[in-house]
Parts: C-alpha cells; structure tokens; sequence
C-alpha cells in the first residue's frame, strides 16, 4: 500500500508511521498478536495497562505483539477512499493477519470504534460469522466485567489482570493452533482458562415484558460464573523498563511508575475501587529500580506515581527519599496524578512536584452526601489540605465534584458553593487578602450508576434536574473572581450509563449507531447524540430505560455470571448502609466483610 500519498493528506500522520524509540521487531513467531486502545495513538500510548501487555508478550519467544489504534476521522476516510485495510504500526501488517487481536475496554463509549476497526480490517463484526481465516477477538480491561452490551462481537473476554491469564490464553492458543481442531473447540478450550468468559457459550433468557429472567451455560464443561484472576504477588508482577517514546505528544508523556494496585476506601460510587481490590503494594527498592531502568532506555524527566490513590502509598515519604538520593537536583520531577484530602503530604508536594495545580476531589458539597457515598472525608480535611497547599506555594487548585448522586439535594449543591467560597478565604489567610493569582477550577461530573458498586441499582438522576442544577451552582460560583466552573455534557453521561448497564439487546443498536455513522463517541466534538436515539428506538429502547430507571435489588442483572470477588450481599448491605447515611471504614482499619477473603484464599490486604 501506498501510505506515503495518504499519510501526507491527513493531521498527525506520525500516529500511523510507527519506528519509535524501543519499538519491537520480529521475525517467525508463532503467534502474531495484535493489540488496540480502541481511541487514538495519544491515548492508547498513555496507557499503562497497553504497554504491560505489549512488552510482556514480546518478552516471549514464540509471540510477536504488535499494535494499532483507531485512526481519526481523516484518516479512516483516506483509508477507506484508497481501500487500505487497518494495519498495525510495526510492521504495516494488515491486522485480518494475525492471530489474536486484543482489545482493551476502559470506556464504554469507545465501543463503536471497535466495530469500526473491525470493519476497517475486514473481519465480520458478529463473533457467529467469523471463521478459522479470521484472529480470534479478545477484550480485557474494566469493562470486561460488564461485557453483554458488545458479547455478540468478542469472542472472548479476560476479566482482571492481565498479566497471568493472558500468557495462560497465548499457551492454549499455540498448542490449538497446530492441533487442527475448529474454532468452536479452541473457544471451549479457552472458557476453562480461570478468568476467561466466553459469551457464545451462555444463553440469556428474557421474560414476557423483556426483562432478563435468567443466564445459564449451554455446555455442561461452562463455569456457572467466570472469577477474576488477581495476580497476588504484585512485587514481582512484570513491568516493563523498555518503554516506546512516541515522536508527538500522548497525554501521559513521562514514566508510569504503578506504585500500588487496588483501593481499600470503599467510595460506593467507584467501581474501579471494586474492581482492582486488593491493595497490592510495591517496594520501595522496587520502584527505585524501575525508575531507573526506565529513565535511562527513555530519557524521560518526569515520572507519575500511579495508582487509585496514590497519597495512600503507605511507603510515600520513603519513596521520596530514596528518588531524591537515586537522582540529581532537577533531575527528575514527580507528579501524582491522584490526591486524597485526607492523605495530603504538603511537604512532599512543595519539594518534589512542578508548582502547576493540584487536584483534590471532595465529591460531594455537605457531609450528609459524602457519608452516603463513603468518601469519608470532611470539610475540615479540606481546608487543612487546601491552606496546606496555598501555602506551599501553590496559587491553582483543582476540585472535583459529582452531581446527580443519589439522594442528592438542591442543599448539597449549594454545599458545594459554600465549600468553594471557604477554599477562597482560605487562600486570603495566606496571602494577606490577596487573590490576584488565585485560581480555583471547579469541576462537575455526571454521577453514572456502574456496576459492582453499591450503586449499581440506582437510577441516574433525570437529565432536566441535572442541567438545573448546573445552572444554580454556575449561578451561586459566577461571584467569586478566580473561580472557573466547567461541567460535564449530560448526554454523554445518560449514553454512557445505559450502555455500562446494558444487556445484549443493546448489541444491536450499538451496532445500527455505527452503521449511522457514531464512532469516537468520547469526543465531545464527534458524538453525535441523535443517532444513538434512533439506534435506541429502531429496537423499541430508550437510553432512559436502562439509565434512570430503579433496578430491583433482586433483580437478574445482565453482569451476574462474572464473580470479580467482591459478594453482591455486601453490595446490598452497602446500599442500605447508603440509605442511612451510615459510612463504612477503609479496609486497612479492620475487615469489612465483602467476601475477597474467601475468593483470595487468605488475607487480602
């Protein structure tokens, strides 16, 4: 193919071209995988969990791992103009070539371009259509874990972490492929793989008024439900120190340094929280030399201690010593990406990181709702934290807040303009009254009901409540001078909830949407909210249904034959704790019972 004439046609052509820095080559390998973040080359190259996978199976000898993301709109219109198929970046293969093609789900309105890659590389959308010529189509990542809304074009699911289950896949994978049996018994072998949910090997079964009434395995060798592999000994987990440098900017440009994974909080809102439990924690010797294997096959400067909160790293001033006897002055900066109020460490801050902002994230606007989320956190951990920061000499602070939570009130918006006003007086106290250089970025999202949270039964809050509510706090914040408000679209987050709790019903319309022409729907500039409702309503759905309707608690839910660890009995004891305004405390104070002692076989923190 000629990509030259194509590639000049089209805006950052270096997204197609690969022949970074620590790319791989190889040659004769058994099996060709090929992986995707299904969004651009700037995100898909930021992701930690992309670069793991990447590195690690071509640590192996008899696996080639390459890589292709979506391209941009001009470039899928160049490629569909010249009949390029979708090829990958190592080697301009065509990706209908290889083997296995893996994609990562982390957000569920980047399904549509999954199906457009699909289309782009030739191969049928519907995992039915496809034949022993086609790579067997596989997803991991969080949303794995909900998967039914896409399981009629994935052939395979690997629900938790990646780095044990998928080398146990790539060794069925090589010993079917010379075994000469069907496709149908390579996916049978792959459903006994722990962890592995294979869809077209369960039936679901609706009732008269198109409820789900109940899930069952159509062969008898089919778990009833699929567990999440945890990889338990996270110290000496693989991590990759070769990292690939881009040649244009990504979002995350820097090492990703995973300090711990898991979170022991409990927010019932957060499914991640859920999700990745346990804590698993790093070394610091660990870390130490990860730094700086990475450091020097990149050259990057600035390293990012990763993890769901990272102020909760229970070694973190340690870890700042040992980086600032590991490296020169000014030789490496650190960020974190992710702040607890209540773990805030000022002086780490004020000597290690770049004086931008800081972003704290209180999520509710009074302590009645941040006791119904379990955020745990109070308004005097925020004033402390943000005087602490005003006067390490940090004049931008960033908060971040939901709306739409449930059983919220007008009360708790203006809770909200209440905290921001305190944040301003307190910047005054430090600056003699002085707000010149002040500036205070408030930020409201949409909550979204997910699954696995104690909130997967709760209905998203109707979409006029929630723009009036906008209005009243952008009203209630317009006073204050160096105070900037910005909200999230609504829409995104109604298409975005009925998808995460969706059924298989919606397979069709996520498909009639891409036919319409949706795709790089996380684009605020590309969704194209119209469609969706008619993809809706060609099938007789509504976004409505599955967003804000109230789920029965013992209801069916389309999600219950994956067992990620965490009992749907707490999730319900978590609820009604909800409903009482009862909070729950972190898990590093004492075991709160929500069953991954039994599921990890021992103690999980």
């Amino acid at each position: 193919m000629d990509l030259d004439n194509i590639l000049i046609q089209v805006e950052k052509p270096a997204r197609y071209t690969g022949g970074e820095m620590n790319m791989v080559l190889k040659e004769n390998a058994r099996v060709n995988f090929v992986f995707s973040y299904p969004d651009t080359y700037e995100i898909g190259m930021s992701h930690l969990g992309g670069k793991i996978i990447y590195h690690m199976l071509n640590d192996r000898k008899d696996t080639f791992c390459q890589r292709v993301y979506a391209p941009w709109l001009d470039m899928e219109e160049q490629m569909r103009k010249h009949n390029v198929p979708l090829f990958t970046l190592e080697t301009n293969m065509p990706v209908s070539q290889a083997d296995i093609w893996g994609f990562t789900l982390q957000y569920e309105l980047s399904y549509t371009n999954i199906l457009n890659m699909l289309d782009l590389a030739g191969i049928p959308i519907y995992s039915k259509d496809r034949t022993i010529e086609n790579p067997i189509i596989i997803a991991g990542g969080p949303c794995a874990a909900h998967p039914e809304t896409i399981a009629p074009f994935i052939d395979a699911f690997l629900i938790g972490d990646g780095e044990e289950i998928l080398n146990e896949f790539i060794d069925a994978f090589s010993l079917w492929k010379s075994s000469g049996k069907s496709r149908e018994d390579f996916l049978l072998i792959a459903a006994g793989i722990e962890g592995c949910y294979v869809p077209s090997l369960y039936e679901h079964i609706y009732a008269a008024d198109g409820a789900l009434e109940s899930i069952k395995s159509i062969n008898k060798f089919v778990p009833k439900s699929v567990k999440r592999r945890i990889v338990k000994d996270f110290e000496n987990a693989y991590f990759p120190t070769n990292l690939i440098v881009p040649y244009i900017e990504t979002i995350h440009d820097r090492i990703t340094l995973e300090i711990f994974r898991g979170c022991s909080r409990g927010c019932r809102f957060c499914q991640a929280g859920y999700l990745y439990r346990p804590v698993r924690e790093r070394s610091v010797d660990k870390l130490i030399e990860q730094t700086k294997a990475t450091a020097k096959s990149t050259g990057y400067e600035e390293v990012s201690l990763s993890s769901l909160s990272s102020g909760d790293y229970s070694q973190l001033s340690e870890l700042k010593n040992a980086l600032n006897c590991s490296f020169e002055k000014n030789e490496l900066s650190i960020s974190l990406p992710s702040l607890r109020i209540d773990s805030f460490d000022a002086d780490f801050v004020s000597t290690q990181m770049r004086k931008g902002s800081l972003t704290f994230a209180p999520e509710a606007g009074t302590q009645r709702l941040r006791n119904i989320i379990n955020k745990n956190v109070t308004e005097e951990d925020l004033l402390r934290t943000v005087t602490a920061a005003f006067n390490a000499g940090y004049n931008a602070i960033k908060l971040y807040f939901m709306m739409g939570l449930p059983f919220e009130t007008d009360e708790d918006i203006k809770g909200i303009a209440d905290l921001v006003a305190k944040c301003v007086d307190a910047y005054k106290n430090t600056h003699n009254g002085n707000i010149r250089n002040m500036r205070i970025s408030v930020s409201t999202a949409v909550f979204v009901p997910k699954p696995f949270t104690p909130f997967q039964w709760c209905a998203q809050e109707d979409s006029e409540v929630i723009y009036q509510r906008q209005q009243m706090l952008s009203s209630l914040l317009h006073r204050y001078r160096g105070v900037d408000y910005r909200w999230h679209d609504n829409k995104t987050s109604l298409l975005e909830a009925a998808i995460a709790r969706g059924d298989r019903k919606l397979a069709e319309v996520i498909y009639s949407a891409w036919q319409k022409g949706a795709r790089m729907d996380g684009w605020s500039e590309c969704l194209k909210f119209s469609i969706w409702k008619e993809a809706f309503a060609e099938q007789g759905l509504s976004m409505e249904q599955y967003a804000c309707k109230q789920i029965p608690i013992d209801a069916v839910l389309s999600w219950d034959t994956i067992d990620i660890g965490v009992s749907n009995e707490y999730f319900k004891a978590e609820y009604q704790k909800a409903i009482n305004a009862e909070t729950t405390n972190d898990c590093r104070l004492g075991c709160s019972g929500c069953g991954l002692q039994d599921f990890c076989g021992g103690d999980c923190i």
